[in-house]
């Protein structure tokens, strides 16, 4: 890659839309710029008619992380990386989590902390069974600012999500799948085509119930039960297709 080259690549097949975190050389490591592109991007793609969207890494790396070296000579205080991506990325996982299409993280490699962090806020992960996973905060004196103590334990308990935070260990694609951090591990050769069936599933569901699935699930993570019954039973969808699917077997 050079100087030239954009930090994010998109491809767009029909409805669904593949952004690719394109800084392979340094293992993908977020910057500012990454972050200002990507933003820009899922805005954009929120506003269009894509459905699905997946977001991977070139390369060996789904990311590396924050690259500390992008933010020069900047005082990190207390333990945050700053409003220059911190601001960003929150805008971002917002949107990864909120925005209509289904987003799908496919992690085809190292993910480590602010790229966990993002993983975390797809709707579904597909990972290969080796790619290697941290939240390393702990050991650089950093503290998340993206919504990793927020998510994390809601995937796989309070315990579990200690244990990763606390040690920064380092865990495989399949030791996350067993905590319930990602949807599916596969191995490698094969998470291409893993996550094409998967999109291409999702594709042929309804529109309407994905959305409304989305939108029931992000209320499920955030409110205590009695909440998200009220919700789901008070909150209407437009779902346009229920007869033109239900016609052959009425």
């Amino acid at each position: 890659m050079t100087d030239t080259e954009p930090e994010i690549l998109v491809t767009r097949d029909e409805a669904a839309a593949t952004i690719t975190l394109n800084r392979p050389d340094a293992l993908n490591a977020i910057t500012p710029t990454m972050l200002a592109a990507l933003d820009d991007e899922l805005d954009a793609l929120a506003n269009d008619d894509v459905r699905v969207v997946v977001l991977t890494g070139a390369g060996r790396a789904f990311s590396a992380g924050v690259d500390l070296k992008a933010l020069g000579d900047r005082e990190l205080v207390d333990g945050t990386v700053g409003d220059i991506l911190d601001l960003p990325a929150r805008r971002i996982t917002a949107r990864l989590s909120t925005m209509p299409a289904i987003t799908v993280a496919k992690v085809n490699g190292f993910c480590f902390t602010g790229a966990l962090e993002l993983v975390l806020a797809c709707d579904l992960a597909v990972v290969a069974d080796d790619a290697k996973f941290g939240d390393t905060h702990a050991k650089f004196g950093l503290r998340p600012t993206w919504g990793m103590s927020q998510r994390l334990p809601r995937l796989v308990g309070i315990a579990a999500a200690r244990d990763l935070s606390y040690t920064g260990r380092t865990f495989s694609g399949a030791e996350a799948h067993r905590l319930g951090m990602v949807a599916r591990a596969v191995p490698l050769a094969g998470l291409d085509v893993t996550v094409d069936e998967l999109v291409a599933t999702l594709l042929a569901n309804s529109d309407g119930s994905l959305r409304a699935y989305k939108d029931l699930y992000r209320e499920a993570m955030e409110r205590p039960l009695s909440h998200g019954l009220a919700y789901e039973a008070a909150t209407s969808y437009p779902i346009d297709d229920t007869a033109e699917r239900l016609a052959g077997f009425r």
